[in-house]
């Protein structure tokens, strides 16, 4: 069965994303980072949900999570690697490329 890995990268993004929104509101940062989590087990059973990141010659792809844009590598092995999680507002060229 394929595993779902967060790089050290991704975790550094979704520590950013909560603490930004925690500054406002604590309850609605937990939310947001559980919703993330959430969506991303959808990869598990569908791994092509996402739209291919024509960027690069890997198999990257995005799945949409709101104004948020989680990027995954699917591995030959059929494990699933989370790179990042992005905000909508975000070059996200200048993090892939």
């Amino acid at each position: 069965m394929a595993k779902l890995n967060w790089t050290s990268e991704s975790e550094r993004w979704l520590n950013d994303i909560y603490d930004y929104i925690a500054a406002d509101n604590p309850q609605a940062a937990g939310r947001v980072l559980e919703g993330i989590y959430e969506k991303a087990q959808v990869l598990l059973r569908f791994p092509d949900s996402g739209y291919k990141y024509e960027g690069s010659d890997e198999d990257i792809r995005i799945l949409l999570y709101g104004h948020y844009r989680i990027t995954y590598l699917k591995r030959e092995d059929g494990d699933i690697d989370i790179l990042g999680v992005f905000h909508g507002a975000l070059d996200i060229d200048r993090y892939l490329v």
